[in-house]
């Protein structure tokens, strides 16, 4: 049976805070940045924010419900804010989810590409990845298709999209192996939940579809990125005594590598925690980031990669006092820092906060971007950099249940 680990009792009010963010440089000198609102196109009851990053600039996706209509929508950053939003598709059979969230990112080709979550039978996770492409910066959408083929009513989800060559790539979160009526909590026997991946040439023909980890935690985020020799995948392995830790594979000349440990946490836990890991990449550097508990205490940790993620240094320890994970990582361009957000769970208060962590592992002091409401309707915050710019994207509760995806943008500390 699913544990709740941390439970928070208080609500924050979302809002950008007034603190600043200081960093010091290797002259000293102190540099103060304050992050900013930015008017969100978000309408209202919206929520379940992602964020891409493509040599054009930032995406921001989010899902909109209207009684049972469920709108997948996304905007572009522009000069002065973010451009009109646009229709992905809508559906009134889908999986939403606060953790298994949709996304809409641009390949190299200006190809635009979305996914989202539609129910294939009456179980509760009963449902299958969605893709369509747009070739029209969002304006038309191809028929929607799938990317697995086992005709399974099971869970397929938490997919982690990537260009690859001229394609597209994704892994997800595959249960066919599961009984039809496991799910998020069912921990028994009935097989495994896998990692699969699945590859797309420039014409939308799938040419591939292979295992990537055999055995994994049955519901948490998996992340994807691109280094100059190929992909990486990450997810929460999940191990025959219940050592739930984060992993990585890397695909190489075609061939998944053999999953392996970022960090042996050794978290034991029966249960699944619902908190992925975040991958950033520049060329052969990386940056993971992933949530564990130490103690009974939640904690959040980054580790650097020089050699395309085959081995990583020694974790940094990414929170001050208690975290609730739900991280996020962007890697400065020549690969000596990373940007890292978390949520800090501290006096009974959950706040999404942002802080510059260097490979030495000197830290900046936190920023506390916004804070959030107790328990999961909060959902993923996120964060993306482009160029000398950082996004946030967080959701923010209001009277009466109503929520609003909220966007903010601070300059790259130096």
């Amino acid at each position: 049976m699913a544990r709740l680990l941390f439970r928070p009792t208080l609500a924050a009010v979302a809002l950008v805070a007034a603190t600043s963010w200081t960093v010091t440089s290797a002259s000293q000198r102190a540099v103060v940045v304050t992050p900013q609102a930015l008017r969100s196109p978000t309408g209202a009851n919206s929520a379940q924010p992602q964020l891409s990053v493509s040599s054009r600039g930032v995406l921001l996706s989010w899902m909109e419900r209207t009684g049972d209509l469920t709108t997948l929508k996304f905007s572009a950053r522009t000069a002065t804010g973010w451009s009109e939003a646009r229709t992905v598709a809508s559906g009134r059979d889908w999986f939403v989810n606060w953790a298994d969230v949709p996304s809409v990112m641009r390949l190299p080709s200006g190809t635009i590409v979305a996914h989202w979550l539609q129910k294939s039978g009456p179980d509760t996770y009963a449902y299958d990845v969605r893709l369509s492409y747009s070739t029209d910066e969002g304006t038309t959408w191809s028929p929607s298709f799938i990317p697995h083929h086992d005709g399974t009513k099971t869970e397929h989800g938490f997919a982690s999209l990537f260009p690859i060559g001229d394609g597209l790539g994704l892994i997800w979160l595959d249960g066919r192996n599961m009984k039809p009526t496991a799910g998020h909590d069912d921990h028994g026997g009935g097989g495994a939940m896998t990692v699969h991946y699945a590859r797309f040439d420039r014409n939308w023909k799938q040419v591939e579809e292979s295992a990537v980890d055999a055995r994994v935690c049955e519901c948490c985020p998996t992340a994807a990125t691109v280094t100059s020799e190929g992909v990486i995948a990450a997810f929460r392995d999940r191990s025959a005594n219940e050592i739930r830790d984060i992993y990585t594979s890397r695909l190489v000349n075609g061939k998944w590598s053999d999953p392996a440990a970022v960090h042996a946490d050794g978290w034991n836990i029966a249960a699944c925690p619902v908190n992925g890991p975040a991958l950033s990449a520049s060329g052969r550097h990386v940056a993971a980031s992933w949530f564990t508990v130490k103690g009974d205490q939640g904690q959040a940790y980054l580790a650097f990669s020089s050699d395309a993620g085959r081995t990583y240094g020694a974790p940094i320890r990414v929170d001050d006092g208690g975290s609730l994970g739900r991280v996020d990582v962007a890697l400065v361009t020549d690969g000596s820092a990373a940007i890292a957000t978390w949520i800090e769970f501290a006096d009974q208060r959950s706040q999404f906060r942002v802080r510059r962590i260097d490979r030495s592992g000197a830290r900046s002091a936190p920023v506390t971007i916004a804070g959030l409401a107790a328990g999961r309707a909060s959902g993923y915050p996120r964060m993306a950099l482009n160029g000398r710019e950082l996004v946030f994207a967080w959701t923010e509760s209001g009277a009466g249940g109503t929520m609003q995806v909220k966007t903010a943008t601070a300059p790259l500390p130096q």
